[in-house]
């Protein structure tokens, strides 16, 4: 199933239903007086977050969404229906934004979570309504309201407890596929890995998501090469996990590089805590390992973690050290607390 993580969608409330205007007309009953029934409200159009989503792509060919027009009123006082909503299902992690891409509507972020894009126009009055004292047989009804229309974009930002990032062919991918039963697509060329991926990785006793986003390169935050388009994705990441690849000519300008893109792309990233490990260390002879250690030492101030994907060297020790990142950020999290109402 090909990934998507934005669409532009149309969606459109239905129309309140007219009221009636009637009479009632019965043998012996010589005034029956008005007796039209008020119109139908139009439906609603809903989005909800759900469970088994994790693309955008029922967006992909279907970008319009009307809801149904209430039912117009009738005689005998007999009221028009509500027009059927319409509910537009994400997976979590979506955003709803407005035409111009930057007004932020809705954030859904649990599953469940309901909100509504487009109200549905209220039905109009029926003559019985307008009769008074005074006017005993009202002649005229409402007709219904509209609805309203919207053009909105949807934007996924993957939910992860923890987010992969680094230079193309820094082992991202490897690592996934390690530690997780996610299959992502693994080759010796950069710019293998064309979608993020995530992957439940079990550590101990216990359970947390991975991402895998695309490899960044200088200029990305500015949109060059896949550019800012996946940096979104590790927003929501607790902890980043840097994969600085062995086998590169200065390990230590490679982590530079990364965070200076992180940095620049802002939204909180480059204050996210961070691992940095040192990758493909199974090909790098000891005197290289050293220098490339001591070159990221300098950068970071503190020794890189040294991992192996293919020979698992490094690879629980990484984890457990995410895993203890992720219990002192989730720690330093002020717990919301709903203020008390009497």
């Amino acid at each position: 199933m090909k990934f998507l993580d934005e669409a532009k969608v149309y969606v459109r409330s239905g129309d309140g239903g007219a009221g009636c205007v009637s009479f009632r007309r019965e043998k012996f009953i010589e005034f029956g007086g008005p007796d039209g029934g008020d119109g139908g409200r139009g439906g609603d159009v809903w989005i909800e977050c759900v469970e088994g989503l994790n693309t955008l792509i029922d967006y992909r060919y279907q970008q319009h969404f009307k809801a149904r027009k209430g039912e117009h009123g009738s005689g005998r006082n007999r009221a028009g229906g509500k027009g059927e909503d319409v509910i537009l299902k994400v997976p979590a992690g979506t955003e709803i934004l407005s035409e111009d891409r930057e007004t932020l509507i809705a954030d859904m972020t649990t599953v469940g979570q309901r909100f509504r894009l487009a109200k549905g126009g209220n039905g109009g009055f029926g003559n019985a309504y307008f009769t008074t004292s005074t006017n005993r047989a009202p002649k005229h009804a409402n007709p219904g309201l509209e609805g309203q229309e919207h053009w909105l974009w949807l934007r996924l930002k993957l939910i992860a407890d923890a987010g992969l990032v680094g230079l193309p062919n820094a082992g991202k991918s490897t690592f996934l596929a390690t530690v997780t039963a996610a299959k992502p697509k693994i080759a010796d060329y950069p710019f293998t890995t064309l979608h993020p991926g995530l992957g439940v990785v079990r550590v101990d006793t216990r359970e947390f998501v991975l991402a895998d986003i695309p490899g960044l390169i200088e200029g990305a935050h500015e949109g060059v090469g896949l550019g800012d388009k996946f940096l979104a994705h590790v927003e929501r990441c607790r902890v980043l996990l840097h994969l600085v690849e062995g086998t590169s000519e200065d390990a230590g300008a490679a982590y530079r590089l990364v965070r200076t893109e992180l940095e620049a792309y802002g939204h909180g990233l480059e204050d996210k805590p961070e691992v940095v490990a040192l990758s493909k260390a199974d090909t790098l002879d000891p005197e290289t390992l050293e220098l490339q250690v001591a070159r990221i030492e300098q950068e970071t101030g503190r020794k890189p973690l040294i991992l192996s994907s293919a020979t698992r060297q490094g690879v629980t020790e990484a984890l457990r050290t995410l895993m203890a990142r992720m219990d002192a950020a989730a720690a330093e999290t002020p717990v919301e607390r709903p203020a008390w109402q009497p």
